[in-house]
């Protein structure tokens, strides 16, 4: 039985279903427990609730990227991908959450998506098929221990290195909130002395 706390939310424009299903179907062979809310809504449920529960307690968040996502500058999965970026702030540095997947040849350069999902490697499945490699990778994800802690490096499972951590956004708040609490001990010792 699959595993919920290791779930994948598959989000894609509506479109793109019949892709979505072959991808679906494919990490479920696998064993891997997909969202993919064509399937799992079922007469009664309240469906905008059950979205964005699945989408705060999924372990992965793969949003399918093609033409179609590109023509629609309104929809719901829109909503969905701004939920899943939410979610990313909730999340230790490092922590996989996000994954991207194009399915066409849309590229990243003309993609319109949240600027999160540029900070990921993306995977291009052509013509949305899933690959024996691309299913294992996805599994690789799911286990993936938690990352390093902020400022450490981490090593993707490709071999790419990422930076865990922003060190510089880290070293400007430091800095910054230094300088004003300097600046308010000065402003209190001139009113003492005045």
């Amino acid at each position: 039985m699959p595993d919920s706390s290791k779930a994948i939310f598959l989000s894609y424009a509506r479109d793109d279903a019949a892709a979505a299903r072959r991808i679906a179907e494919a990490l479920r062979a696998s064993g891997v427990e997909v969202w993919f809310d064509e399937n799992e809504l079922r007469g009664g449920d309240s469906w905008d609730a059950k979205i964005r529960r699945q989408i705060d307690s999924c372990a992965l968040f793969m949003p399918m990227v093609s033409s179609h996502t590109q023509e629609r500058s309104k929809g719901y999965f829109r909503l969905e991908w701004k939920l899943a970026v939410d979610q990313t702030h909730l999340l230790a540095a490092g922590v996989p959450f996000i994954t991207p997947v194009v399915i066409d040849a849309t590229t990243e350069a003309t993609a319109i998506v949240p600027p999160e999902f540029m900070r990921v490697q993306w995977t291009r499945l052509a013509d949305a098929l899933p690959t024996t490699d691309f299913v294992a990778q996805v599994k690789r994800l799911l286990d993936a221990p938690v990352a390093p802690a902020s400022g450490a490096v981490a090593r993707r499972p490709e071999g790419q290195v990422v930076a865990a951590g922003n060190k510089w956004h880290e070293l400007s708040l430091v800095s910054a909130s230094g300088f004003l609490w300097a600046l308010c001990v000065s402003v209190v010792q001139i009113w003492l002395r005045a």
